[in-house]
């Protein structure tokens, strides 16, 4: 079996309080696939994605990046740690966690400096173009709108070309058009994909493996997306569809309903 890019083996996560956030966790994501991840609000979707960037630490389990098991001790040697953080990025839902530059120019170089990465002033003037942010680079970011803050944080993380990419509800901020960019630019890259979601119309345009959250923090389906969507008991089960009665002409019946939302 090829070596994988990422992979969870037995991984678990509590909170400090106790509270279990999943559980026996088992899955690998090789290089070059575009994989969504989908469960309902509470599922743990974005805990697990800053597992997966290194942000959060397993309570048991571990996880294996590139072959190396990912440990505090490795994350603190600095050539792993640059190479780290230049391939494997994450896309916040709330993009404010992670912009603190003056300006939006200076925002988008702070990566790419901070590691070293040549062309600082190019890989600037290339993402803020892309990304319609160039009348905006002497801007403050934080008085920006909330779309905007977000098309900053993306070409913050694109600067560092990177080779994973982690979204966090990547639709939540970003307007049509942009979402549209997104899956035209990165997804039909080689790039590798893990984005997280919980809308199904968005989900069908972002990968094709699903991996599904249900609500015991459980991996209740790892598979192809297209399945996933047309199973209806499926959905139900991870709290992605319900199932809603109807009444007509005094008779009732009830049909199951996928949920479709962005929060």
């Amino acid at each position: 079996m090829a070596e994988a890019m990422l992979e969870f083996v037995d991984v678990a996560y509590a909170w400090p309080d106790g509270r279990k956030v999943f559980s026996g966790l088992n899955f690998r994501i090789q290089a070059g696939e575009k994989v969504v991840l989908l469960g309902a609000n509470g599922a743990g979707k974005s805990t697990l994605l800053r597992l997966a960037n290194g942000l959060l630490a397993p309570g048991s389990g571990h996880i294996v990046w590139h072959g190396q098991v990912l440990s505090e001790p490795l994350l603190r040697q600095r050539d792993f740690a640059r190479r780290f953080r230049q391939a494997n990025v994450l896309l916040f839902q709330h993009p404010e966690a992670m912009l603190f530059n003056p300006t939006v120019g200076e925002e988008i170089a702070y990566g790419p400096r901070q590691l070293g990465l040549p062309d600082c002033t190019a890989r600037v003037a290339r993402w803020a173009g892309e990304l319609g942010l160039s009348a905006l680079l002497d801007e403050a970011p934080f008085a920006l709108s909330g779309g905007q803050k977000q098309k900053v944080a993306l070409a913050c993380l694109l600067a560092l070309d990177p080779a994973f990419l982690a979204l966090d509800e990547p639709s939540a901020s970003l307007d049509p058009a942009t979402v549209g960019w997104l899956i035209d630019t990165l997804l039909d890259s080689g790039r590798t994909v893990l984005a997280s979601t919980h809308n199904l119309s968005l989900a069908a345009e972002l990968g094709d493996r699903a991996l599904i959250l249900n609500t015991n923090g459980q991996l209740c389906y790892d598979g192809p997306l297209a399945a996933a969507l047309q199973d209806l008991e499926l959905l139900q089960a991870a709290g992605l569809a319900h199932r809603h009665r109807h009444r007509h002409g005094g008779h009732a019946h009830a049909h199951l309903h996928a949920h479709d939302w962005d929060i």
